[in-house]
C-alpha cells in the first residue's frame, strides 16, 4: 500500500488516487523523541506538520506542503496487560499486524472494520468502524493514548489522565497532535459465525430493526439498479471452527469479489450502459454461505479494486427513509452505479467528534470505481444524507464545513476549544482541517 504513497519527485498520493501533495520534507522517526524533535524543528522552520498512515482516506486530511511524518518505524506491540485486558501498540502498526499478533496471544479486538491495511492511528483518528449492535468503532475500544503536541511535549491520556483530551483525541483528525501509541481493550479470542445470504431490498428495509436487534453484527450491500441485497450477520459461536475452504475462499473473495469485479468495473467504465445488466449478474453471483472463524478473518476481507467513497452516519431510525430516497434518486437520475451501497450500524459512543457521538447510528456508504466521474452521484447522495442530519466519515469524500458540523455535533465547540489550547499556532493545520474545524 505504501508504495503508492511514495510517488515520484516527492509527491505523496493517497490509496484512492484522488488526493496528492508535495511536502517540503518527509520524516520517518524511529522513536517518540525523534518525532517530538521533528515537530519542534518544523516550528522553528515555520512549517506545518501532518502524520500520514497508509493513505486510505479519500479526503485530504493528511495532505501537507510542510513536514510529512511517516510512522512506518513506529510499529509493534509495546506491551500486553492481561490483568486489565489491554494491549499498547505503536501508532504506525498496521491493523493487520495487530490482529495477527493478538490472535497468536489468544486475544482479539471486539469489533473491527472490513479492511485491515490501515495503521492503528490512521484508522482511529478518522473514525474507521465496522458494524455492531453493542460494540462501536475501533476508536471506541481505546483505553489510553500517547500524543505529541504542538510544543513537542508528550501527553498521556486516558479516562483518568487528561480526560478532556482523551474524550476528543481518540478520534482527533490529526488536529490535536500526533498520536504515538494507543492502548486498546482486548478480550480472549472468540469465534464468529458469519451467515451471508441474498435478501430483497424491500424486505431488508421492512425487517431492518429486527435484523439489527437479533444480530451482534448486521450489515448489507444493496446493488443499485436492482432490488437485491446481500446480507451478512456475524454472531458469536461456540464453534467448531469452520473456515471457508481455501479454494472456495479464493473463488469467492478473490476471483469474484476482486478479480471479476475489477473486470466488470472496467467494462462499466468503458460502457456505462452495461452497468445495470452487470449489476443484476453481480447481485446474484454470490450465493448464500456460512462459516465460523476467529474475528479478524470474519470481519475483514481484501479490497483490491480501487474506488472513491462517501459515507454518512445518519440516526439509525432514519436509515429506511434515506435508502428509499437514495434508490429513487438513482432510478430516476440516469446515473450508472457499478459499486454496491454498504449499510452498517454503530451504537452511540462518547467520543466528541465520532460519527456515532451521542446517537445510535446507521452508516450508508456509496462508492464509485476509481477513474469514474463521481461528483454527480455523490452530490445527489449527500443532499439526501444531510437532510437527515448526516455526519460524514472524516476520511471519505464530503463537502461539509465547520458551520455544518457545529449544527450536527452538539460537542463541536468542546473540540475546537481543546484545539485552541493544544495547538494555538495551528502547527497541525491543513486545508482540510481549516474547512471542517474553521480557522
Amino acid at each position: 500500500m505504501s508504495s503508492t504513497a511514495n510517488g515520484k519527485n516527492g509527491t505523496w498520493r493517497n490509496w484512492g488516487g484522488n488526493v496528492s501533495a508535495r511536502p517540503a520534507r518527509q520524516v520517518t522517526p524511529a522513536s517518540v523523541d525523534e518525532l517530538a524533535a521533528a515537530v519542534r524543528q518544523a516550528a522553528e522552520d515555520g512549517l506545518r506538520v501532518k502524520a500520514v498512515g497508509t493513505g486510505h482516506s479519500f479526503t485530504s486530511i493528511a495532505a501537507t506542503d510542510g513536514v510529512l511524518i511517516r510512522p512506518q518505524l513506529l510499529t509493534g506491540i509495546r506491551g500486553i496487560d492481561r490483568e486489565n485486558m489491554t494491549v499498547t501498540v505503536e501508532a504506525g502498526t498496521p491493523l493487520k499486524r495487530l490482529n495477527m499478533a493478538l490472535a497468536r496471544e489468544g486475544l482479539s479486538l471486539t469489533n473491527m472494520g472490513d479492511i485491515m491495511e490501515q495503521t492503528v492511528s490512521g484508522a482511529t483518528s478518522t473514525g474507521t468502524h465496522g458494524t455492531g449492535r453493542d460494540s462501536g468503532s475501533i476508536a471506541a475500544q481505546i483505553r489510553g493514548l500517547e500524543l505529541v503536541t504542538a510544543d513537542g511535549s508528550v501527553l498521556s491520556c486516558s479516562e483518568k489522565e487528561n480526560p478532556e483530551v482523551f474524550a476528543a483525541a481518540r478520534l482527533g483528525l490529526g488536529a490535536l497532535g500526533i498520536v504515538t501509541a494507543i492502548t486498546f481493550a482486548v478480550e480472549p479470542v472468540f469465534l464468529l459465525t458469519a451467515r451471508e445470504e441474498p435478501m430483497p431490498f424491500d424486505q431488508v428495509l421492512a425487517d431492518f430493526e429486527e435484523l439489527w436487534a437479533e444480530n451482534e453484527h448486521f450489515e448489507f450491500y444493496w446493488f443499485p439498479h436492482t432490488g437485491s441485497t446481500n446480507t451478512k450477520r456475524n454472531n458469536r459461536s461456540a464453534g467448531p471452527e469452520k473456515p471457508v475452504p481455501q479454494l472456495k475462499s479464493w473463488f469467492e473473495d478473490e476471483f469474484l469479489s476482486n478479480g471479476v469485479f475489477q473486470v466488470a468495473n472496467w467494462v462499466g467504465r468503458a460502457a456505462p450502459a452495461t452497468i445495470p445488466a452487470i449489476a443484476q449478474i453481480s447481485s446474484k453471483a454470490l450465493s448464500a454461505r456460512s462459516y465460523t472463524d476467529i474475528p479478524y478473518k470474519v470481519f475483514t476481507s481484501p479490497r483490491r479494486v480501487r474506488f472513491v467513497e462517501m459515507e454518512y452516519g445518519v440516526p439509525r431510525a432514519a436509515v429506511g427513509d434515506a435508502l428509499r430516497e437514495l434508490k429513487a434518486m438513482v432510478d430516476r437520475s440516469g446515473l450508472r452505479v457499478s459499486f454496491p451501497v454498504e449499510v452498517r450500524t454503530a451504537p452511540a459512543d462518547d467520543i466528541t467528534l465520532s460519527t456515532a457521538s451521542g446517537r445510535d447510528t446507521a452508516y450508508i456508504a456509496v462508492h464509485m470505481f476509481q477513474g469514474t466521474p463521481y461528483q454527480r452521484y455523490f452530490t445527489a447522495a449527500e443532499r439526501i444524507f444531510t437532510a437527515h442530519e448526516g455526519r460524514p466519515h472524516w476520511g471519505k469524500v464530503h463537502t461539509r464545513d465547520a458551520e455544518y458540523f457545529s449544527r450536527v455535533y452538539p460537542r463541536f465547540g468542546e473540540f475546537t476549544e481543546l484545539r485552541d489550547r493544544l495547538d494555538p499556532d495551528r502547527r497541525f493545520q491543513n486545508d482540510y482541517l481549516r474547512r471542517v474545524l474553521g480557522a
